[in-house]
């Protein structure tokens, strides 16, 4: 028998600690709308919580999130981002994150829960969708609009421009980290 969740769950409150992990195919870069706040497209990604550190969070991440095993996990990135997350905060909003680019094998089976439309793409796309995330930051976007056809999740342009994944200026960059 499953216990109903109540609001003392660990998972009510932020624990201020994420992974990501970049997927890379001969297809592109794993990407998917976020079914869950905040809006946006991104890689797999989620908190720490229990997990027992940033390298076993990825790999648990990995297979809630579209049903793959990691069979290699390379740390490319680690840095504090000001984001907000869809739990509630429990000292100043934000992350510590550890960004990770991982092999997998299996077959592709996304979280209903957690995922919607799960594609691969390229340089090109990314780096639309990251304009379309700066076209909500600089206000030419309504957050409904947005939400309707979202770009990148905001947190991830600067990650990924970080990567050297995309190319975004620095005035950009600034604008997007306003919307985090």
């Amino acid at each position: 028998m499953t216990t109903p969740a109540t609001s003392s769950s660990t998972e009510d409150f932020c624990d201020h600690a994420s992974v990501g992990v970049l997927i890379p195919s001969l297809d592109g870069l794993l990407v998917f709308e976020r079914r869950r706040p905040p809006v946006g497209i991104a890689p797999v990604a989620g908190h720490l919580d229990q997990h027992g550190g940033p390298e076993a969070a990825a790999h648990t991440e990995v297979t809630e999130e579209v049903g793959l095993t990691v069979t290699r996990l390379h740390l490319l990135l680690e840095q504090w981002r000001p984001n907000q997350c869809g739990r509630t905060p429990t000292g100043p909003v934000g992350h510590h994150w550890w960004i990770f680019e991982a092999q997998v094998y299996g077959s592709l089976c996304p979280s209903a829960r957690e995922v919607r439309t799960p594609r691969w793409i390229h340089p090109d796309q990314l780096q639309q969708y990251a304009l379309r995330t700066a076209a909500y930051a600089e206000r030419r976007l309504s957050r409904e609009e947005f939400e309707q056809e979202p770009g990148l999740e905001p947190v991830w342009v600067r990650f990924l421009h970080d990567l050297q994944l995309l190319n975004v200026p620095a005035r950009t960059l600034d604008r997007i980290d306003t919307v985090l």
